[in-house]
């Protein structure tokens, strides 16, 4: 069950660069990264004030905080704007490693110890990663690259620190408090943004802006955290391998971005590393409840 939920999470997550790259070729990247969130905070305060969730604790706030300078402004923003100058397939190959800097995260804020089984396992489907990186040309770091790069950290350590959250909070309230919380910052700045910006855009672009509000800012983290904090951050955390090749496979199907044939030999690497991961022993991530 916490790697079908983390897959559920992963499927969501990997339209988000085809979508954010679409948004962006007629919208404001700030206003893509930004605005989004403070779009999502509407149907969190609604799902937090129907389901009468309890304010979380001064510690759990703290927590929250944390979540939410990785996936409310960390993430959303500095890949909005690296996909102003990159292409969705040329970005998702440098998110392949997001799973191994969330495993790094967990490790820090979560409190686990992967065995070295893991971390081989791990170290096995990033080295693929770098190297359909290399093959596509991704080995030449622009500042499009460093954006990402920046996204992918940032965005580890909200992963991590949401998935361990969950144990106590539940995933879904997770993010929505950290949307809700963040709203007094993300709707001025997307008011900002917006009013200095031509929103003339095509339905293309607000449907891709639609799908990152409520998808990619919100509904996906729903079983995304859920699967971390049942099946451990680090562990889960790894099913985001088969991510970049999904978002790949989009990028192509949606974008019309070539895709090379290294792709192949890049899928079933990473798909071998994921299957090695999920057999591998972790230590110290203690189940959920479930809510």
């Amino acid at each position: 069950m916490p790697l079908f939920l983390g897959f559920l999470g992963v499927l969501a997550f990997s339209f988000t660069l085809p979508a954010t790259r679409i948004a962006v070729e007629e919208l404001d990247p700030t206003f893509v990264g930004i605005g989004r969130e403070a779009l999502a905070a509407v149907p969190a305060g609604l799902i937090l004030l129907l389901s009468r969730a309890q304010l979380p604790s001064r510690a759990q706030l703290a927590r929250i905080g944390v979540v939410a300078a990785g996936v409310v402004f960390g993430w959303p923003l500095f890949s909005a704007l690296a996909l102003r100058g990159l292409s969705s397939a040329h970005s998702a190959v440098i998110v392949g490693l997001l799973p191994a800097a969330t495993a790094v995260a967990a490790v820090l804020r979560a409190g686990e110890r992967p065995s070295r089984g893991f971390w081989l396992a791990s170290l096995a489907g990033l080295a693929a990663v770098l190297a359909f990186a290399v093959s596509q040309g991704a080995g030449l770091l622009t500042t499009g690259d460093i954006q990402i790069l920046v996204a992918v950290a940032l965005g580890a350590i909200g992963y991590a620190e949401g998935g361990a959250l969950a144990r106590e909070l539940g995933g879904w309230r997770v993010i929505c408090w950290a949307v809700v919380l963040s709203a007094p910052l993300t709707v001025p700045i997307g008011a900002i943004a917006a009013a200095g910006s031509d929103l003339h855009a095509g339905g293309d672009a607000w449907l891709g802006f639609a799908y990152v509000a409520l998808v990619s800012a919100l509904l996906g983290f729903f079983p995304w955290y859920a699967g971390l904090a049942r099946g451990g951050v680090a562990r889960i955390g790894q099913v985001q391998l088969i991510q970049p090749l999904l978002t790949l496979a989009w990028s192509a199907l949606l974008l019309g971005e070539h895709v090379g044939p290294a792709t192949l030999v890049a899928s079933i690497a990473v798909v071998a590393s994921v299957v090695a991961t999920q057999r591998a022993r972790v230590t110290g991530a203690p189940s959920a409840t479930g809510r």
